[in-house]
């Protein structure tokens, strides 16, 4: 190829230019500052990177790019490869620049945002009743007023925001101090790595990024390690070495650390030794909220009468609703057909899953009595001590939350009861699970069962 032997530096620089056409300059700055060309081949070319991560990383989201900006400058097709040098410097300037720079104090260079959206902030994360005191506690971790709170475990169901406000903290740390080297990661990537770095015999390089080149920890759906026994080993020291130095560790989880049965138990006291905080399926206003303020970012049009449809259609996952207005918007302008309600229904049913749009009241009372050891016929009847009421009152009101019933319906299902029974009913279950961690217990368990079909 012609340029073969093109020196290192320059064929570096013209990669890096060449990249820049297809990437914004924030992703080129935080992901390709620290790659460096280490051999050219005939139709190869190995980049090195200073640890697996962002190797891995650029392997996963930018590699295409990457080949073809190669392949562009190389002036044939060639395969791109990387390898781990921990003891790599910057690449070397060329001499005009050092002159340049001589008279130049150096400034202290950012560190790279590993994992962050940097769409998930705090200014774009919706408060209500159902998140707030998560996100209070979040905004306090990320403005260092809450020394305590270390480590900090969010947990609640699947699309309720607690990815986001675990980017919300790192990005606001980040923009506090560009110089905090953050890794935002998958606890699955985490045990992938850990894997790799087994296999290629690279566990010094690994445990240096994790325990000694990190400041900030978060790390999304720590579940996932409950039962892999040398996982929770490794991350068992992993969070040590952090967490005796003082640095920030937050984890996110659709699990309490009580309900991970498989989790061993020294870990479990260290998620328990710092603040635990939770996020609730939303409300009615604060799912409308949500999805006017995703319309206006996206530049939808929405009428007031969708919106509140589909907010009251879509209870359990923010996700599953900004993605059926992402649906809706693309259904109307690809058909012509303006965003109505009856648009809506139609988007709404296709996105459905099987355990939502099939879910009955029948269903609901069955799970309900199976988990608080009654009958069926006994939420029906009119037996009003405590081992019947409590159980009647959560399934009436999993059935006004999962199975989208009026008041008058859901009266009708239990004995023929009046619909102020029901209210009274749904609002005493609502008020407890904020402050009765029994009954939130319950309803968790119960909800999780019913969406697992």
């Amino acid at each position: 190829m012609e340029h073969h032997n093109m020196p290192r530096e320059r064929l570096q620089r013209e990669i890096m230019q060449e990249l820049g056409k297809r990437l914004d300059p924030k992703s080129l700055a935080a992901w390709f500052s620290c790659l460096s060309v280490k051999t050219i081949g005939h139709d190869s070319i190995i980049f090195e990177t200073p640890n697996p991560f962002i190797s891995n990383w650029i392997r996963q989201n930018y590699n295409d790019d990457l080949t073809r900006a190669a392949s562009q400058i190389m002036g044939g097709k060639v395969a791109v490869s990387f390898e781990i040098n921990p003891d790599m410097t910057p690449p070397a300037e060329e001499p005009e620049t050092q002159k340049s720079r001589r008279a130049e104090k150096p400034a202290a260079p950012a560190a790279p945002v590993v994992g962050m959206n940097p769409d998930f902030r705090f200014d774009t994360f919706v408060v209500g009743p159902s998140n707030q005191f998560a996100y209070a506690a979040c905004l306090a971790v990320s403005e260092k007023k809450a020394r305590n709170y270390n480590p900090l475990f969010i947990y609640g169901g699947v699309g309720l925001g607690k990815t986001h406000l675990l980017c919300a903290v790192g990005n606001a740390l980040h923009l506090a101090n560009p110089r905090l080297r953050i890794i935002c990661i998958q606890a699955e990537t985490f045990m992938n790595e850990m894997i790799l770095a087994i296999r290629n015999e690279t566990m010094d390089q690994f445990r240096r990024l994790y325990r000694k080149e990190c400041d900030v920890l978060l790390m999304d759906d720590i579940e996932i390690i409950a039962g892999k026994e040398r996982t929770q080993e490794e991350f068992f020291y992993t969070f040590n070495d952090l967490h005796n130095v003082g640095k920030k560790i937050i984890f996110t989880s659709d699990k309490f650390p009580k309900e991970m049965t498989t989790l061993e138990e020294r870990l479990r006291s260290r998620f328990e030794s710092g603040i635990i905080v939770d996020i609730q399926a939303p409300e009615f206003e604060t799912r409308l909220a949500i999805l006017k303020r995703r319309a206006d970012l996206d530049g939808i049009a929405l009428p007031q009468e969708v919106a509140v449809y589909m907010a009251e259609a879509v209870r359990s996952n923010i996700r599953k609703l900004e993605g059926a207005l992402i649906r809706l918007a693309a259904v109307s302008s690809i058909s012509g057909s303006p965003i109505t309600v009856q648009l809506a229904e139609d988007v709404i049913r296709a996105i459905l899953d099987d355990s939502e749009s099939s879910l009955s009241p029948e269903t609901v009372m069955k799970v309900v009595a199976a988990h608080f050891k009654v009958k069926v016929s006994d939420l029906k009847s009119g037996k009003r001590n405590r081992k019947y009421a409590v159980p009647r009152q959560v399934a009436m009101y999993l059935c006004r939350e999962l199975c989208r019933q009026s008041y008058p319906e859901i009266g009708g299902c239990f004995g023929g009861r009046d619909h102020s029974t029901v209210i009274h009913s749904c609002k005493k279950v609502g008020i407890e699970k904020n402050t009765d961690l029994e009954m939130k217990r319950h309803l968790e368990t119960l909800k999780r069962q019913l969406k697992a079909g």
